[in-house]
């Protein structure tokens, strides 16, 4: 096996996007993911090591420090953070030109003959499902004979081998957590719906649901969820309990729709309760009662829901597949259940108005979850969302992100405005949260926790900081 680093490089302050986040930006309170994309790989990998270096404050020095000794770089990319992840590339290289730099991600799964030609310190990229190209990488096979990898031969033709199959054999994939104990501080991670410390991974991959904006299906994991038997996840997670003991508090399942099989979650849950364990989960908003109170009783605390819009029609241009009725059915079963809600909206789909906007934040107040997450859509390469901007002239000349790292609206509409999308992050945030409804769960919540009091008042310091840097942002354009 060659030496191999895999790299989650430096970028702006609070970049989250080497993770399994749903957005490459800074979001409006210190939150990072662990870096799954990674870890999964350097899993198969032995001998590798995985850096993680924005939520460890390293900076590209320390990267080259660390990497002076090794043969083969892996690094995860993504849209907003290429640039910046080439220069931390070209870095590599100058230190060692021996060494081998290649990028993983969704970016360049889609994209590699472009990344590969507009960026020549690249060697290689790593398409699609990538796990095991990255293995055989690291194993030193010839570059021809691997599926799935687009790279630069010794005479500088850009070449691509043929499609890797996606996995499907997932009991074989070997559990991530033992390199997170081995290479992470698990005290640097923070998710401001998740208890702290907290730990997050994927039982599986893919997700059947069709929605136009969302990047990973569309781009590494595919339609199909591809997962880990119940008793392999109940396997892990004792090995988890008995490397980290009671440190952490709460196992985030990270999958993209968890809850889409509904029995094989009921089983995994009752592991979770035969090992005490407190955990969350994204679902969808359809749910049934049943279910969510089997999932309770056997450990379930926080459900991360995407409910989007409250406009119908425009969950059903995005192929949502959920009905608002449903939704709010939903959220009634958590509230009678006791389950805590995080529910996640995006402004700026197809087609958003003014009035649309106003109905999505009347009724994220109406069915008002414990706290909420606002994004701009973001019209990545390799979605059908992105297609769609491209046919309909819907671009902007905006970056997908500001140099502040700041989510920026690269989408405009005849009757609404990129400037007018942004703005509207600031007012459904300020309109949620600035309700007794909202307001007095939260401070009961940090009144019964010394520790989450101490976080709240961190966060609620970032929050309107954020919302600083964001007025800040639209005065400059």
């Amino acid at each position: 096996m060659k030496k191999t680093l895999f790299l989650s490089p430096p970028s702006f302050n609070g970049f989250d996007g080497g993770a399994g986040s749903r957005y490459q930006a800074k979001r409006e309170i210190t939150s990072f993911w662990y870096p799954t994309w990674l870890a999964q790989p350097a899993a198969l990998v032995p001998g590798s090591k995985l850096v993680d270096a924005p939520p460890h404050g390293q900076t590209v020095e320390d990267v080259l420090k660390i990497a002076k000794d090794y043969e083969l770089v892996i690094m995860h990319t993504s849209t907003p953070s290429l640039a910046n992840d080439v220069k931390c590339a070209e870095a590599l290289k100058a230190q060692n030109p021996a060494v081998e730099v290649g990028l993983i991600g969704a970016h360049v799964a889609v994209l590699p003959e472009q990344t590969l030609r507009d960026n020549p310190v690249i060697d290689f990229v790593c398409r699609h499902e990538f796990d095991y190209t990255c293995k055989d990488l690291a194993a030193g096979d010839p570059w021809d004979q691997i599926k799935g990898l687009s790279y630069r031969d010794p005479d500088g033709n850009l070449c691509h081998t043929p499609d890797r199959d996606l996995i499907h054999d997932w009991d074989a994939m070997p559990s991530v957590l033992p390199v997170y104990a081995r290479d992470l501080d698990i005290e640097k991670y923070f998710i401001g719906y998740l208890l702290h410390p907290y730990i997050s991974f994927y039982t599986g991959r893919g997700c059947p649901a069709k929605c136009s904006f969302c990047l990973w299906p569309q781009t590494i994991g595919g339609h199909q969820y591809r997962t880990k038997s119940p008793e392999a996840v109940g396997r892990e997670l004792t090995e988890a309990k008995a490397i980290f003991g009671d440190r952490i508090r709460e196992y985030m399942f990270d999958d993209d729709t968890f809850t889409i099989d509904k029995q094989r979650a009921i089983a995994i849950s009752e592991h979770m309760k035969r090992l005490k364990l407190t955990w969350s989960c994204n679902a969808r908003a359809n749910l049934d009662y049943d279910t969510l109170k089997q999932l309770r009783d056997n450990g379930l605390r926080l459900l991360l829901v995407g409910f989007e819009s409250g406009n119908q029609q425009i969950l059903n241009n995005i192929n949502k597949g959920i009905k608002l009725e449903a939704a709010r059915q939903f959220m009634k079963h958590c509230r009678d259940l006791g389950i805590t809600v995080h529910g996640t909206f995006i402004v700026g789909l197809p087609i958003e108005t003014r009035e649309t906007i106003e109905e999505t934040i009347r009724f994220a107040c109406e069915i008002s979850p414990h706290t909420i997450q606002v994004s701009i859509a973001a019209p990545y390469p390799g979605t059908e969302l992105y297609q769609q901007a491209i046919a309909n002239g819907w671009f902007s000349d905006q970056a997908l992100v500001a140099n502040s790292g700041i989510q920026t609206s690269t989408l405009h509409y005849p009757d609404l405005s990129s400037a007018e999308i942004e703005d509207a992050v600031e007012q459904m945030y300020r309109r949620f949260y600035f309700r007794p409804k909202a307001i007095v769960p939260i401070v009961r919540e940090m009144l019964g926790d010394r520790q989450m009091l101490m976080r709240r008042l961190r966060e609620g310091g970032e929050f309107f900081s954020y919302l600083k840097d964001r007025r800040t942002q639209a005065a400059t354009r």
